[in-house]
């Protein structure tokens, strides 16, 4: 097999080498066998048997998981015990076997397809996302009454580079981190669910390869440049030596940054910045704490409300807002409020079907419509504020009004718990988060109203630039360095500056090297990412005036098109650190 090279989406930076494991869907097809009445009892058994092991298999990998990763990701198998408990689809199976007189596994098999073609014509995309539920599950009752084996993502036994249509929540969770190298996707973009595991668990990855199921196979020698967004598989000798020694390099690379843990961020002549981390799990703050984060920049409370039946409690995240505190004691923790709509969906709710969910109710929106789901949260970040430095934000705002009206809830909220006698930090801050055009050009209002900025670019680019940043088919188009995201940009910094506050980025292009000189030298002041990129930003900020940094960025700034600003960048990151970026 000669050397096959594939251009994807980089998704995680770094390089591995590895087998392929394609994680995909087996062909469980099953023919038709007649039986006779007196085997109808049998068949019948077999299939309460097969429920029974599945599961104990589910309970089994939900304990797993809970332990290794935290309860809210167990929780993602609740939906799947829930389809075994399904009365009308197991009442379904026996009825047709009985009827029809033929093998328990075939009528299963037919009446697991009728409930997918059933539900995938549900307009609602919540109940059509439980399509995968039914099939997952599915899938492990077929093997069990076919007594076939398929290896998981939780069960592997040797290194891999998982090679995978996609992956969902559930699949990373179960992800067993020391035998993944890395991994490959065929759809998904750069800010897509998939893009930020994979910085979280520091894997390299591409995505939005397209064919990379359809050209790998089991076993095949593949290389993932996370950094460049190639694939190569079948490499020859030749290039198969060049990457493991750019491997070798990048784990030389790793060691040295980890000696800048306990270093100041802050340029040659003195300018000290902030560096923080995202996150969005509990059990990210080893990490975050490992890599010598200055605080958290965004904590995503989404994850509360996926996966589940009911709504969390006030207390339920007061317990978990008490944790994050008291694990950072007197270091920064800006929560961002529930920020559903657009990609996240949950039943519960009952979201419109939108034309434009990314456009829709969504994120502060959805809480000003939802004033009690949002007080609530509210209340239970207010009570965790007497225990460390708690901050709120507020994401998606587009204008002052919401603003205003978002802050009078948290007035309320403050109010509800004074009459309850319980303690908060009354001087609690509140910032915004910048991610619609609107709010960054009227950036200078909205600056009077909150105590610090944090741009979200990932937004911010897809609406300047009209470019849904989950579609691989036009991530061509998707341009941090675009001369209109960059002007944005500028402005919102100038003009939180202007009203004496600081401004921060919890966008990924603040974890890109060649755009960090860039944002400081624009003046940005905080900077907020995966954990496992502060290490290298670190480096980049210690290596550079911030002299220097603004004469890059006024250049920058004077050129027409993103390709020519990326390169002009490129170019003086190899300059600055050519051990490092040279190559």
């Amino acid at each position: 097999m000669s050397e096959n090279i594939l251009k994807g989406i980089p998704a995680a930076p770094g390089i591995v080498v590895g087998r392929a494991f394609v994680f995909g869907r087996e062909d469980l097809d099953v023919a038709p066998v007649a039986i006779t009445e007196e085997q109808v009892p049998l068949e019948i058994s077999r299939f309460e048997d097969a429920l029974i092991q599945t599961r104990q298999e589910i309970i089994a990998l939900q304990k797993k998981i809970a332990q290794d990763m935290g309860s809210e990701h167990g929780e993602v198998f609740d939906a799947h015990l829930l389809v075994l408990e399904d009365r009308m689809l197991i009442e379904e199976v026996i009825s047709r076997v009985k009827k029809e007189k033929l093998n328990i596994d075939y009528i299963f098999s037919q009446v697991l397809k009728r409930y997918a073609q059933v539900f995938s014509k549900i307009e609602d995309e919540y109940l059509k996302e439980r399509i995968s539920d039914i099939n997952d599950v599915g899938r492990r009752i077929l093997r069990n009454l076919l007594g076939k084996m398929r290896k998981g993502l939780a069960e592997l036994e040797d290194e891999v580079i998982v090679v995978a249509h996609d992956l969902s929540p559930s699949d990373t969770a179960s992800m067993h981190k020391n035998r993944v190298k890395g991994f490959v996707t065929d759809i998904g973009g750069k800010t897509s669910h998939t893009a930020i595991m994979a910085k979280s668990l520091e894997i390299p990855a591409v995505v939005g390869l397209e064919t990379a199921t359809a050209q790998i196979k089991n076993g095949d020698v593949v290389i993932v440049d996370g950094s460049s967004g190639t694939v190569i598989v079948a490499p020859d000798a030749e290039t198969l030596k060049k990457y493991q020694v750019q491997e070798e390099k990048l784990k030389d690379l790793t060691q040295t940054l980890g000696a800048l843990k306990n270093l100041p961020a802050a340029t040659l002549d003195g300018r000290p910045v902030t560096l923080a981390a995202n996150i969005e799990f509990p059990d990210e703050i080893p990490s975050v704490l490992e890599h010598g984060a200055d605080g958290v920049g965004l904590y995503r409370t989404e994850y509360f409300y996926m996966n589940r039946k009911d709504l969390p409690t006030e207390d339920e995240q007061f317990e978990a807002y008490r944790n994050l505190a008291t694990n950072f004691a007197d270091k920064p923790v800006i929560v961002r409020t529930l920020d559903l709509g657009g990609d996240k969906f949950i039943s519960q709710f009952n979201l419109p079907k939108e034309m434009s969910p990314f456009m829709g109710w969504r994120a502060i929106r959805f809480c000003l419509g939802r004033p009690d789901v949002f007080k609530t949260q509210l209340r239970a970040i207010l009570r965790a504020s007497a225990f460390g430095n708690l901050k709120i934000m507020f994401p998606m705002i587009s204008g002052i009004e919401e603003l205003r009206r978002a802050k009078e809830i948290v007035e309320e909220a403050k109010e509800e718990l004074k009459k309850r006698q319980v303690a908060y930090n009354s001087k609690i801050e509140i910032g915004a988060m910048i991610e619609v055009p609107s709010a960054a050009l009227t950036s200078d209002l909205l600056a009077r109203e909150v105590a610090f900025f944090s741009i979200g670019t990932n937004d911010l680019i897809q609406y300047a630039l009209a470019v849904d940043r989950t579609n691989e088919k036009i991530a061509y188009l998707y341009e941090p360095t675009h001369p209109a995201v960059l002007r944005l940009v500028k402005n919102v910094i100038e003009a939180g500056h202007r009203a004496h506050i600081w401004v921060g980025m919890c966008g990924e292009m603040s974890s890109e090297p060649s755009l960090a000189i860039l944002l400081l030298g624009l003046g940005l002041d905080e900077f907020s990412m995966p954990s496992a990129s502060l290490l290298e930003i670190k480096n980049v900020i210690r290596s550079v005036t911030y002299e220097t940094a603004r004469g890059i960025a006024e250049e920058a700034l004077s050129l027409s098109t993103g390709i020519e600003v990326n390169t002009f960048l490129t170019g003086r990151l190899k300059e600055i650190l050519p051990h490092i970026y040279g190559d």
